[in-house]
């Protein structure tokens, strides 16, 4: 065994063989374009880590939302820029967060959701072949959280022959 640093940034299920659990990773596997189980279990494993910071917050200050929050002001500012929060949102929301409100700030579904591409597996490829510029920078991470921010400035890149309209791999009712 290596003496080494950990690299695995996910946590596995704790029983591999559960149908109802393998059917609902099927479904995000499906609905999110996910190349891999490992991809959601990376994103299950973020949000764990979320609802363990809130909880910890929550606890130091002894049940009081209003002083967590204080405490937590750059965690917040982090949850509420990528759009996981609302600015109204309160520490508390952070412990009823689901696995799919993460996903839904990944620059592939947002590609997807915003028309670039057919489906989210098809956006997902666009993004890996460099189609795709945030910010007319060329991004090739599918898994990439986009700030809410960035979420209007998601454009094809200009020198990527799917920015012509007329392209037939461009999204129906795409202009």
């Amino acid at each position: 065994m290596s003496t080494g640093s950990n690299t695995k940034r996910y946590e596995t299920p704790n029983h591999p063989y559960q149908g109802e659990r393998i059917a609902q990773e099927g479904d995000l596997l499906g609905r999110y374009g996910l190349k891999n189980k490992e991809e959601l279990w990376r994103t299950q494993s973020e949000l764990r880590e979320y609802r363990r910071e809130a909880r910890r917050l929550i606890g130091e200050a002894q049940g009081d939302v209003s002083v967590a929050e204080a405490l937590g002001e750059e965690f917040l500012d982090r949850l509420r820029r990528y759009g996981i929060l609302s600015a109204d949102d309160d520490i508390s929301k952070v412990l009823g967060l689901d696995v799919s409100d993460i996903l839904e700030r990944r620059l592939q579904t947002i590609v997807y959701r915003q028309g670039l591409a057919s489906t989210p597996k098809q956006a997902r490829q666009f993004i890996v072949h460099e189609h795709i510029t945030v910010n007319g920078a060329r991004v090739t991470r599918p898994s990439k959280m986009v700030e809410e921010t960035e979420a209007n400035a998601i454009a094809f890149d200009e020198n990527s022959p799917l920015a012509d309209s007329l392209h037939p791999a461009r999204a129906e009712g795409q202009e």
